[in-house]
């Protein structure tokens, strides 16, 4: 579905422009606070995850810590301070920068229950919205629909009342695409609503983009990540989300797919400097951007190469096999020996699931971020042996539970 709508500042995919005082070119190293005036206010939600507590750090390294709302779950404004710092630790900023944040710039909130903050008169002088909060889980999780969907589209309703509002960029997925596509994978505004998604998740993806196009006075922008593993800095330190297959599989000597084909990996850090870009830059040329590594993504035989040489091993690449999913329960026995985990059931499901994505072997177009002045993103070996190194020690079983909470 196409957007229609009577606004013209949330027309689908035209361009988006902001009514600001400097120019629209963006140097490849900008800072965020050259982008955005001073009057503006900035409310970011899931700043307690990965993406959205890289985003805020990278916001705050750009000089708009005291521009900076958080939508936060507690029960105080001092805890939901207090879950923000402990998140955007993760990130490493210096002590001095998480010291500037205050209990005044917590907004109570879940997008469960999008009434019990909706009347926050703080939410009136918004300029700019990074909508980063989503049950991000690969099981079958019961939030996933009533925040991914009812909740996410019932507060981009409330933020499209708010007449200040320049944009709203709303964090999407990739696979949002559903299966079929082939590769490079265009940035497509229409979602098949018939799609079979592999999971959950990303069905809620789907659906509440379609959802979001459609409120009239809305502006829009829709990003797209493909799959966000790691810091290319810190490695897993933030987050071991999704690594854990690329060890799972390493360690097998197996997997789903051919060492010949590619998967589609960016850092987080990467993610949200190009989050940066769309929710600042003055002009940009579409509602609609992969967030992906594209022409760069990596083979899984240059990061079998990479995590080889990371661990100080052989590579094992002329022993590697490929399997089907027919396969997988002869593997039962080596799960404890190799993995050193003894639930079965789980490591059964994970290689399904992701073994699932990874035999889509697709890659994302990301021209339009290119054009918009972003420097394509490091390719994933260049920083697998950071990732390597924040997990040593870290058991397999520990490093799953991000995915499968």
């Amino acid at each position: 579905m196409v957007l229609t709508a009577s606004s013209a500042r949330s027309a689908w995919p035209v361009p988006l422009p902001l009514e600001a005082p400097f120019g629209a070119a963006l140097p490849t190293s900008f800072k965020a606070a050259a982008l955005a005036p001073t009057a503006d206010t900035i409310l970011i939600t899931g700043a307690t995850g990965f993406l959205g507590g890289a985003s805020a750090v990278a916001a705050m390294q750009g000089g708009l810590a005291s521009q900076l709302l958080f939508l936060v779950r507690a029960r105080t404004v001092e805890e939901g301070l207090e879950r923000i710092v402990k998140s955007l630790a993760r990130f490493e900023p210096p002590p001095s920068l998480l010291e500037q944040l205050s209990a005044g710039q917590i907004v109570l909130g879940d997008l469960a229950d999008v009434a019990s903050f909706a009347d926050d008169p703080r939410l009136n002088r918004v300029t700019q919205v990074l909508n980063c909060a989503a049950v991000a889980s690969f099981g079958d999780h019961p939030g996933i629909w009533p925040v991914n969907v009812v909740g996410t589209v019932a507060f981009a309703r409330r933020m499209a009342q708010v007449p200040r509002l320049k944009r709203f960029v709303h964090i999407g997925t990739a696979m949002a695409c559903g299966p079929g596509k082939t590769s490079p994978v265009q940035e497509c505004g229409e979602l098949d609503d018939e799609a079979e998604h592999l999971v959950l998740y990303t069905a809620s993806k789907a659906a509440a983009e379609r959802q979001l196009q459609a409120i009239a006075g809305l502006p829009l922008v829709v990003a797209r990540p493909s799959i966000v593993v790691g810091h290319s800095e810190l490695g897993c330190k933030p987050s071991t989300s999704i690594f854990w297959v690329f060890r799972m599989a390493h360690d097998l000597g197996r997997f789903l797919c051919d060492l010949d084909e590619a998967v589609d990996v960016i850092p987080v850090d990467y993610c949200a400097k190009a989050l940066m870009l769309l929710l600042f830059k003055p002009d940009i040329v579409s509602n609609l951007y992969h967030i992906s590594a594209g022409a760069r993504s990596a083979t899984f035989r240059d990061i079998e190469l990479a995590m080889a040489k990371a661990r100080g091993i052989p590579s094992q690449a002329s022993q590697f096999r490929k399997m089907t999913e027919q396969d997988i329960p002869a593997l039962i026995p080596q799960f404890k020996a190799r993995l050193g985990i003894s639930n079965r059931r789980l490591v059964m499901r994970a290689m399904k699931l992701y073994g699932g994505f990874a035999m889509l072997n697709y890659h994302f177009d990301n021209r339009r971020l290119i054009d918009e002045g972003l420097e394509p993103p490091p390719p994933f070996p260049s920083y697998i042996k950071q990732c390597i190194d924040s997990t040593e020690g870290l058991p397999l079983l520990e490093q799953m539970m991000d995915d499968f909470k």
